[in-house]
């Protein structure tokens, strides 16, 4: 009982570190990333690439995330910024095609098969993993309440036109926060390499999980993507011992059930 919550909580933490990028990029910029997901695999892949070539996890874990963000910056660089302005619809099928893009991008490279990495010691990583999560959880708290450039994100998401008319410069304040994201995203796959077979199209089942989060959560919350982590990573852990036929809806419940109370999510605020 007690392994499967811990199986639970540390699966809620690359959950939550895929959700807080998937957050933090919609609360600033108000973009719904289909292809977050797909920077989950990419870091795994990455860091899959380090291990098979230097044997160091703890290089993957730096390389991995850099390469990804990196990868992020080329997106919004070079795609994203041009539609921002542009209808919603517009920004999800520009998402959307980088996940098309990207699947088959590793399946050229890699192969459709899946990956088996090195499997650590099960208790040890996953205690690694809760530390991880709750040291980048505490991390993003200082970043944004505590730095001035955390101030300026704040701001911007609170009142994007107003934080202009003070001379923040939007577009480089964009890139610099789907970087960060891309990055939570990469770090994330780079943690689950180890504990998960790693293939292409991975991505996609991590983006719907992440979604539940935020939306559970709140959209834009980043308390709230941390607490919807936490509660679907629990769910799916005592779900397939307990109730293993259903435990693919319970998210779904959960999720269903919160916004039948609170529509805007738990820590989401209410439009007026």
């Amino acid at each position: 009982m007690l392994f499967q919550g811990l199986v639970g909580l540390s699966e809620a933490m690359y959950l939550w570190l895929v959700a807080a990028g998937l957050s933090l990029i919609f609360g600033v910029m108000r973009v719904l990333n289909f292809a977050h997901g797909s920077l989950y695999m990419l870091g795994a892949y990455f860091a899959w690439v380090v291990v098979r070539v230097t044997g160091s996890f703890w290089l993957a874990l730096l390389i991995g995330p850099a390469v990804v963000a990196g990868v992020g910056w080329a997106m919004e660089f070079g795609f994203l910024r041009r539609v921002y302005s542009a209808p919603e619809a517009f920004q999800l099928l520009l998402t959307f095609a980088f996940v098309l893009m990207f699947d088959d991008a590793v399946k050229l490279v890699f192969g459709p098969v899946y990956q088996s990495p090195p499997t650590p010691a099960a208790l040890s990583y996953h205690l690694f993993i809760l530390c991880v999560g709750a040291l980048v959880g505490l991390g993003l708290w200082f970043f944004l309440e505590k730095t001035s450039f955390g101030l300026v994100i704040r701001a911007t998401a609170a009142d994007r036109e107003m934080a202009r008319a003070l001379g923040v410069r939007s577009s480089r304040l964009f890139t610099w926060v789907f970087i960060l994201g891309a990055a939570l995203a990469g770090l994330g796959g780079a943690l689950s390499m180890p504990v998960r077979a790693i293939s292409p199209g991975m991505g996609e089942f991590i983006i719907i999980e992440a979604f539940v989060v935020v939306v559970l959560g709140g959209l834009g919350s980043l308390r709230g993507a941390f607490v919807g982590a936490l509660l679907i990573g629990l769910l799916h852990a005592y779900g397939l011992l307990f109730m293993p036929v259903f435990e693919l809806a319970l998210g779904y419940l959960a999720m269903a059930a919160v916004l039948i109370v609170r529509p805007w999510g738990l820590f989401g605020a209410r439009e007026s």
